[in-house]
């Protein structure tokens, strides 16, 4: 945080705790504010015109299960980072947020309201000068509730910050509650405490007025529509925070017409976002690592997807040593739902009926022959290798398709071979493992391109010859038996509809990517402590879609 902003920040704070009153008695101050400091509590202060909430929990129980991972040279990283935090933030006074404000603070609520009207910033123009352009700015409109959950702790705090220098403090009345203005170097920050119980922080006076009127019974986020059934949040261990958005198309468009920059939203776009109706999302720490759930509630009449579970068995014909992949079911069925969808975009629909004519030269029909076969399980890995003509970026790919019309799938891979040959591309025929494999060979440097059966409807193209060995051949293990496949998916919900998969440790070691990978030493500690990224979804009914994402984290050596 900047050095400005901490100064102006820390002592708002303080002051808005000194409203809450006098010390009338020890047990009093020591008393649980019960669940108004949680995400309802919080929720039910501010107002039902906010867009979307998030809920940070101050568990220090489930914040101290992050320290299970890491290598000890990362998790001295982290200790160092927060320790600099502190100093920076607290830098011209003996605050510390270990001793002064983690005993008081309970959890926060940030809540983003409706963007403020659109203002003109502020330009110096010499008088006389012809008129000029002016920027236009939108003003932030953050509205954040902090649980008190030790008042006495909090007291001491705000009498601690009292001797602050370069603030101004001002009260004012509203609504019999007490509003500080808190200024420095003409930034002014709002703040109200309600109910001994909540402090309430804004940068805008009106935000804090909201907040005070839904205090005194006008509608709230927790009552709004959509809200109160999901402000239960997301069942995840150890969460660290949940976040809540009521109304997705509505928090959009809002978002959208309050920046001036943007675009107006056409309404074939306002008709897929009101697709989802409402979103979601728990933030959490187990025992592999850091999980997010997010379940997003869809209206059926508009949700054109047919979600379909995808078996798995796809990635067992992918070798172990696959540090990326990406699978799922029915890219024909996806496929139908785009080019129905293109119809309301103009653009698009060009751009596909171009594609469709560029094909139509080489005699391939783009929905039949390219997708229109395609209505298994499929999945696209990336495999390490260094030789031929993956010698210079470190790997290659493969895509495998299972199929129930595997006649247009080899007529489509037959019309492809007859293109590359006019390309003055070398066409031959190899036997790998017991399969008869078609490769795209090029002088000198090998196979650029493969494809063959795996069995009667697995179907697979590979870039480099090296990649159609390691899929063909099926001597060595394949990902699915990976201790690393195990533990960056293995506790993702199932069955689901497909996975994105990526290994940390083997991407870091090939060539290209690692040379995109910083240098710096402090990033290359932190992702030693990773050990991989994992993602699923599924849709148990068409009006709800669930998304699940794993960052597996190394276990800190005992």
């Amino acid at each position: 945080m900047p050095e400005s902003k901490s100064k102006f920040l820390i002592p708002a704070v303080g002051a808005a705790v000194v409203v809450a009153g006098s010390i009338a008695a020890y047990t009093y101050f020591k008393g649980s504010p019960g669940g108004s400091s949680d995400a309802l509590g919080s929720a039910k202060v501010v107002p039902s015109t906010a867009l979307m909430a998030t809920y940070i929990t101050n568990d220090s129980e489930a914040w101290a299960k992050l320290q299970q991972f890491g290598t000890p040279e990362a998790q001295k990283l982290v200790a160092k980072g927060l320790e600099d935090f502190n100093k920076q933030m607290f830098s011209d006074s003996n605050i510390s947020y270990e001793k002064d404000i983690k005993p008081w603070a309970g959890g926060v609520m940030i809540a983003v309201l409706p963007p403020n009207p659109v203002k003109p910033a502020q330009l110096n123009v010499p008088s006389g000068a012809p008129n000029v352009p002016t920027n236009l700015q939108q003003g932030s409109n953050i509205l954040i509730v902090v649980g008190i959950k030790d008042k006495l702790s909090a007291l001491n705090f705000a009498n601690k910050l009292k001797s602050q220098k370069g603030v101004k403090l001002q009260e004012s009345d509203y609504q019999g509650q007490k509003i500080v203005e808190t200024t420095q170097n003409g930034k002014p920050t709002y703040s109200v405490v309600l109910n001994d119980s909540q402090l309430v922080l804004a940068s805008e006076k009106q935000a804090v007025e909201k907040a005070i009127d839904t205090f005194k019974g006008q509608s709230s986020f927790a009552s709004k529509e959509g809200a109160s059934s999901i402000l239960k949040g997301v069942d995840v261990k150890n969460s660290l925070a949940q976040i809540y958005v009521p109304d997705y198309a509505g928090m959009i468009q809002q978002l959208t017409a309050g920046n001036p920059q943007a675009k107006q939203l056409p309404p074939q776009t306002l008709t897929q976002l009101k697709q989802i109706k409402s979103v979601v999302a728990g933030v959490g720490v187990d025992d592999a690592g850091v999980r997010v759930k997010a379940i997003a509630n869809l209206d059926p009449q508009l949700n054109k997807f047919q979600y379909q579970s995808s078996p798995g068995n796809i990635v067992g014909q992918f070798p172990a040593d696959t540090f990326a992949l990406i699978s799922g079911n029915g890219i024909s069925r996806g496929w139908e739902v785009l080019v129905e969808q293109s119809k309301d975009y103009p653009e698009m629909k060009q751009a596909l009926e171009q594609a469709r004519g560029q094909l139509k030269f080489a005699n391939i029909d783009l929905d039949k022959d390219i997708f229109g076969w395609m209505n298994g399980e499929f999945a696209f890995g990336a495999i390490p290798s260094n030789q031929g003509v993956l010698a210079s970026v470190g790997f290659g790919g493969a895509l495998v398709f299972d199929t129930s019309d595997r006649k247009t799938a080899e007529a489509t891979l037959t019309k492809l071979d007859t293109l590359a040959k006019t390309q003055q591309i070398n066409i031959a025929n190899r036997n790998i493992g017991g399969k008869d494999v078609t490769e795209w060979q090029i002088p000198r440097q090998g196979a650029l391109l493969a494809h063959g059966w795996l069995d009667q409807d697995t179907v697979f193209v590979a870039i480099g010859g090296p990649i159609a060995d390691a899929v063909s051949d099926r001597k060595n293990p394949s990902l699915d038996t990976s201790d690393a496949f195990k533990a960056v998916t293995g506790s993702l919900q199932k069955p689901n509809g497909g996975y994105f998969y990526l290994d940390m440790d083997k991407t870091k070691t090939v060539s290209l990517i690692n040379s995109f990978v910083s240098s710096n030493a402090d990033t290359i500690t932190i992702l030693n402590s990773i050990r991989g990224f994992g993602f699923t979804a599924i849709s148990p009914d068409k009006s709800t879609s669930e998304l699940e994402m794993l960052l597996a984290l190394k276990p800190t050596a005992k």
